[in-house]
């Protein structure tokens, strides 16, 4: 999964209002998703028009080695919101309710956020009509076996019914059972756009199912507006476009700075765009998407309003679509990392060390002058001082890439070296076979026949060969088993560190429970509503 972030750090202030310290200032994080690195005007790309992200690499740090902390949006995100590597924390999608439809105890307002609007789930394919099914594949996979095991029971119990002269009562209610099971599944599939694809406005649903129509204009509006009702005190203005998901504190006052995390649902599938950017790119609906986000984040004026302004703006994603979801190669994990911050990041500047969106948690700690847990391993690291030039070393020396649930790859960056090791102890098979991606299933799945085992692994040296074409071998690189055991020690040391967390792809997790569906009319009006589709959109201007 890649969505593009901006992590937005601002400080503003007019003559009649004393200016906030560097070390205490108000934060705001974009992220988009599924971006890929290679979509951007500052990472290469000659055919996109991404002028405004652009600016942020002119004027701040580029990272060239900023790595995503999984290959699939949901454990990625949980990643970049808790530091940690996914497998640590299980995370995936929970749903929102746990034993009522509105007890909400996995909506962010039960986790630490003050506000919310936007989309609590993934922008699913499935939710724009002609899109096609990206759960569908998954799941068609993953009954079969299931349902083999059915019709074989249905088969046996009717033979044992004729031949031993078993009640047919049993026989009855197996098949009574197994009937509900698929009416209530295909009910869930059929109506799954109504079902699942809302938009929430804190623990109330304002558009079921959600509309494309505006909708980044709409996120806009909304965001803009919280970002004047707060900044209005500094008298500060701001331009910030094209939001889904906002977490804000509840105290605002100029003393007490703010949080504000903006999801943007560009250029995951259903890819959408407004009508003043459809038609407009060299690359479709997905390269509209793509100017369409870089128009959401055009700054504002600094002079504005006598305006003193600062802020630190990081781009990256959740991961990189280009390669195919849940692969470790560098194009599905490889993202963009921008970061500016006039006056403390020195502008137009590169840094080639590993780093990753498991950083961005302990660096928002840090500059909040909060305290991480202490009652829990944190794998990301405070950027601040790499990014300021204090040390000139990545402290992940080695970062360790899941597939789900299965150790994929590993990369090394020895401290005494250029070279960046990375090897596969697996690589998914791709289909169609001739491609460089799982695009008949969506997503590479990580087991079984899914894949290919390597052994010894498949090592790389990405310093010299950044693509992954030309594997090492021991005539090639005459260190090539010292540096496996290196690295077979280190995932030992990080194997020992991992606890057991509760499955939450178990099919007690996956299977559909009606009482706890979100409906914001009734399940006989296909959960029907609509109060957020009013209002006139944004002038934009597509360039």
């Amino acid at each position: 999964m890649g969505p593009l972030l901006l992590l937005m750090i601002c400080q503003c202030a007019i003559n009649s209002v004393k200016m906030q310290s560097f070390s205490n200032p108000n934060i705001i994080l974009l992220m988009a998703d599924d971006l890929g690195i290679g979509d951007l005007g500052c990472y290469g790309n000659k055919t996109l028009r991404t002028p405004n992200i652009d600016r942020l690499a002119e004027e701040g740090v580029t990272l060239t080695q900023h790595i995503a902390a999984a290959p699939l949006c949901t454990p990625s995100r949980a990643a970049f919101l808790t530091g940690r590597y996914p497998i640590r924390s299980g995370k995936w999608h929970l749903g929102m309710n746990c034993e009522s439809s509105n007890d909400f105890c996995h909506h962010p307002l039960s986790h630490g956020f003050d506000y919310f609007y936007g989309l609590t789930v993934t922008n699913f394919r499935d939710c724009k009509p002609g899109q096609g099914s990206v759960f569908l594949k998954g799941v068609q996979k993953t009954l079969v076996i299931p349902i083999q095991i059915a019709g074989i029971t249905l088969v046996s119990l009717a033979i044992v019914h004729y031949i031993l002269n078993v009640p047919f009562q049993v026989f009855g209610y197996c098949l009574l059972i197994i009937t509900i099971s698929l009416v209530v599944l295909i009910f869930f599939f059929y109506n799954f756009r109504h079902l699942n694809c809302f938009l929430m406005r804190n623990h109330q649903i304002i558009q079921q199912p959600l509309s494309y129509e505006n909708l980044t204009q709409r996120l806009t509006k909304e965001a803009m507006q919280f970002i004047g009702s707060v900044l209005d005190i500094y008298e500060c203005f701001v331009d910030f476009n094209a939001m889904t998901i906002k977490w804000l504190p509840q105290n605002r006052n100029i003393d007490a700075p703010f949080l504000l995390v903006l999801s943007y649902l560009h250029v995951h599938t259903a890819l959408y765009a407004s009508e003043n950017f459809r038609g407009k790119s060299k690359h479709g609906l997905y390269g509209d998407a793509v100017e369409e986000m870089d128009w959401s984040v055009v700054k504002g004026n600094p002079t504005e309003k006598g305006l003193m302004f600062y802020r630190l703006d990081l781009t990256t994603t959740d991961l990189n679509s280009s390669g195919g979801k849940s692969t470790n190669w560098e194009g599905g994990i490889r993202v963009p990392g921008l970061l500016r911050w006039p006056g403390v990041i020195q502008a137009g500047t590169y840094t080639d060390e590993p780093t990753s969106n498991m950083d961005i948690f302990p660096t928002i700690v840090k500059l909040a002058e909060a305290q991480l847990p202490s009652d829990r391993i944190i794998d990301g690291h405070d950027l601040l001082p790499l990014l300021q030039g204090k040390v000139t070393r990545s402290k992940h020396e080695f970062l360790f890439h899941y597939c789900n649930a299965y150790l994929n790859a590993v990369r090394w960056h020895p401290g005494n070296s250029e070279s960046v090791w990375k090897v596969f102890f697996f690589t998914p098979n791709f289909s169609p076979e001739d491609s460089n991606g799982c695009y008949d299933s969506h997503v590479c799945f990580c087991h079984g026949g899914f894949i290919t085992q390597h052994d010894p692994p498949l090592l790389f040296d990405l310093s010299r060969d950044p693509e992954e074409k030309v594997p090492l071998t021991p005539e090639t690189e005459s260190r090539f088993y010292e540096i496996l055991r290196v690295i077979h020690q280190a995932v030992d040391n990080h194997t020992r560190s991992l606890q057991a967390v509760p499955n939450q792809l178990s099919w007690d997790n996956l299977l559909w429970k009606p009482w706890l569906q979100l409906c914001c009319s009734s399940l006989f009006q296909s959960c029907y509503c609509d109060y957020d589709s009013g209002g006139s959109p944004l002038e934009v201007h597509s360039g």
